[in-house]
């Protein structure tokens, strides 16, 4: 892997991490679809990847049709961002919304450990991301929020090394949270789900999880360390601001009802 491009690199990680956390992986030219039938309400768990333009664009939304027939969605995430002009004309006139990313690595050393950041599991977790979601998603039913909550312990399975880091608050509460994705092998560290409690918002937190984050990737000995943001929300010009640079691009496409 080490000899390929840095994008194809990241890009054959990211399928990496969501085939090694499905129960179900079907094989289509160009990607794969993951499938979790404990989960089928998980966007995240129930998707498409696409790695190659090995498809035909007019057989796409078919092909999303068959494998999710059984599920209120579709999401089909185009992983390499020259996909998303071979694909995303097809999917917009099927319904489909389009969400851009922009993939980011960071450069230069690796900040200092916070040390009021701490490895932690999904069960302590669970509170305060169910809390985020209901403000996020006042619109969802209890059996998503419950779905959304439930599904972090598989992501424990996403690489040899996954851990859940939480900043806590002087008060003990959660503050700020993210998973990080280690390869030793492939040197290749993600940082995601970057999340701050509302009440915290503001204290620092999040830039606290991110610079332990990075640290022990460091540590790890990952020298590629990167993340995916949205490519017009405001998080994209704060990780700039921490050492980040885009080098990529990527897009989901989805459609309920």
């Amino acid at each position: 892997m080490h000899d390929l491009p840095l994008a194809a690199r990241l890009t054959r990680f990211r399928a990496s991490v969501a085939r090694r956390q499905a129960p179900r992986v079907a094989e289509v030219p160009g990607g794969l679809a993951v499938l979790d039938d404990e989960f089928p309400l998980s966007h995240e768990h129930n998707q498409l990847l696409l790695t190659e333009p090995k498809l035909a664009p007019d057989d796409l939304p078919a092909l999303a049709d068959e494998l999710f027939a059984h599920l209120p969605h579709r999401r089909l995430a185009l992983l390499d961002g020259t996909l998303t002009a071979a694909y995303a004309d097809v999917l917009t006139r099927a319904g489909y919304a389009r969400e851009d990313e922009v993939v980011m690595v960071h450069e230069g050393p690796a900040p200092a450990p916070a040390a009021s950041v701490r490895e932690v599991g999904a069960a302590e977790l669970a509170g305060p991301y169910g809390r985020r979601l209901r403000a996020w998603m006042p619109e969802a039913g209890p059996e998503v929020l419950r779905q959304l909550v439930a599904r972090r312990p598989r992501r424990l399975a996403g690489a040899d090394d996954v851990r859940f880091l939480a900043s806590y608050a002087e008060n003990g509460e959660i503050a700020s949270w993210a998973d990080l994705y280690l390869d030793r092998a492939a040197g290749i560290a993600q940082t995601e789900d970057v999340v701050t409690a509302e009440a915290h918002l503001g204290h620092g937190h999040g830039g606290a999880v991110l610079a332990t984050a990075l640290h022990l990737a460091a540590g790890a000995g990952c020298r590629t360390r990167f993340l995916v943001a949205d490519a017009a929300d405001w998080p994209r010009e704060w990780y700039g601001r921490r050492g980040y640079r885009v080098v990529g691009a990527s897009s989901g496409f989805v459609r309920t009802g």
